[in-house]
């Protein structure tokens, strides 16, 4: 993953287009690519700063919100497949997408499930 331009560099390619250079041609002058300074220029415009967006964070698990009803459908049954636990989470108006997004969750609250052999 590559890194964002360094500030005073972002500083000195849009001081170059608002003395009057192309976005590319400023580009060429600071040797990077023209679509790095073209989105460059769409930023500053848009947010009226050059300092880079974030890069990265956090991102919550789809079934977070759902421990209860995790905790109910595994109550019910000791020896319960995933595939199972999908299909009641459904009837129920989760959707946790495939099955991969299950088992941590279920892990993380402790749970078990049975595993298919």
């Amino acid at each position: 993953m590559t890194a964002p331009l360094s500030s005073d560099f972002r500083l000195r390619l849009v001081r170059a287009v608002d003395e009057g250079s192309s976005a590319r041609a400023a580009a060429a002058r600071f040797d990077v690519s023209a679509s790095a300074a073209i989105k460059l220029m769409q930023r500053v415009r848009a947010t009226r700063s050059a300092a880079p967006a974030k890069i990265g964070g956090y991102r919550k698990p789809l079934l977070a919100d759902h421990n209860d009803p995790l905790r109910e459908v595994r109550a019910k049954r000791k020896s319960i497949r995933l595939a199972k636990i999908r299909e009641e989470l459904l009837t129920r108006g989760i959707d946790p997408g495939c099955l991969g997004t299950i088992r941590p969750r279920l892990r993380y609250l402790s749970l078990s499930h049975k595993k298919r052999r």
